[in-house]
């Protein structure tokens, strides 16, 4: 059994994805198990060198997590040879021209989501790795969420019946910056620099229902900034220009060729009560579930109990209790963990692998639908992607 090292250049680490998920999470995680194992039985160490602008903190990072190798000149990095691979999490109006430099450079890339801020570039990207010959792949995390996966679970074995609909609320009340410090960077909410939940989760939306519940076929969709002024880390006021809530409806075409109505809410400005930051509510003819990031609760046909409406009484059922746990059947690692090793099985070993810039590319295809649906009022067709 031979161990391989695999080069691997990563930048835009610095940020809050990049460091806990694809650094701590991921690589060093990966590194300090020992490596991606192959299918022969080899092992694939990988080797990254750590881009970034400001050098005290890229040298830092670097040393804080046992990393040898960092610098601030990308270009350097790109002209190395043993460094095969590379990876952003950089900023979103940056990413498709670090894409396509590192793609001419020779390197297979692997970047967070979104692809690009608009259709074009994200397509011009995906026509560039797809001539190269080089592998290409964006995150696509939430389906390798434990809650996601018990729910596709029970998709597969026919627990639903017909899929009639799906429900997904997601969100929680980011601190406006004046009373409490904000948890999420203030660029979210200008427009200007990328920012917006649109563009931030219906990337996610687009995977995750068209590998679970049905290919979206419409959207009509709902914006708004609820929260105007925000305060930024230095404690400044600024305006907030970007949308900070999104209401959505969706039409999907079913696994089984029915249609699928989806309704998703995703808000920075709502108060949790429901079992996690984010749910989904599937209900079908024989069964309904509901699932969070880790767990999963479901609901037969034979085990719905007959809830009378009457007004005038206070209601007594427990309906929360009412919902049978999906156990966790198998050991279930961190997601991004997951894919990180699916994609070095892709590169090293030519495993197979879907997770491409062009399943990228239909995130941003699906927020430039929702945008225009907002500013259009009406719905919005996302025909077949063409690259």
């Amino acid at each position: 059994m031979a161990t391989r090292s695999l080069g691997l250049i990563m930048h835009g680490v610095s940020g809050r994805m990049g460091l806990n998920q694809h650094l701590i999470r991921s690589i060093v995680a990966i590194r300090r198990q020992g490596g991606v194992t192959l299918a022969n039985g080899d092992t694939v160490m990988p080797d990254p060198i750590l881009i970034g602008r400001n050098a005290e903190k890229i040298e830092a990072l670097a040393r804080a997590h046992g990393i040898p190798r960092f610098g601030t000149n990308l270009d350097a990095a790109l002209a190395e040879r043993k460094d095969t691979v590379f990876f952003d999490a950089g900023t979103t109006q940056m990413r498709p021209t670090l894409l396509a430099q590192a793609l001419r450079a020779g390197k297979h890339v692997y970047c967070e989501k979104p692809i690009a801020t608009n259709l074009n570039e994200a397509v011009e990207v995906c026509k560039l790795a797809q001539a190269s010959g080089l592998k290409h792949g964006a995150v696509q995390d939430k389906l390798f969420l434990p809650g996601l996966r018990k729910l596709d679970m029970l998709r597969r074995s026919g627990f639903f019946g017909r899929m009639l609909s799906v429900r997904i609320e997601f969100g929680y009340w980011v601190f406006e910056g004046d009373l409490q410090p904000i948890q999420r960077p203030s660029w979210n909410y200008r427009a200007e620099d990328g920012g917006g939940i649109i563009l931030d989760m219906l990337c996610h939306w687009r995977y995750v229902l068209d590998n679970l519940f049905g290919e979206v076929q419409s959207v009509s969709c709902l914006g708004a900034t609820h929260i105007p002024q925000r305060w930024d880390e230095a404690g400044q006021p600024y305006a907030a220009t970007a949308d900070d809530a999104c209401y959505a409806t969706f039409q999907l075409k079913g696994h089984n060729g029915e249609p699928v109505v989806a309704q998703v809410n995703s808000s920075w400005a709502t108060r949790v009560r429901r079992d996690d930051l984010v749910t989904f509510h599937v209900d079908g003819t024989h069964g309904s579930a509901v699932a969070g990031l880790t767990d999963c609760r479901a609901q037969s046909r034979v085990t719905t109990p007959r809830p009378v409406w009457n007004p005038d009484e206070r209601q007594t059922m427990p309906f929360f209790a009412q919902w049978q746990e999906v156990p966790d059947s198998q050991p279930y690692d961190n997601g991004f963990k997951l894919q990180w090793e699916a994609f070095i099985r892709h590169v090293v070993d030519d495993a197979p692998y879907r997770w491409t810039l062009g399943e990228g590319a239909k995130g941003v295809q699906l927020v430039e639908a929702a945008l225009q649906s907002w500013q259009e009022r009406r719905w919005v067709d996302v025909p077949a992607l063409d690259w």
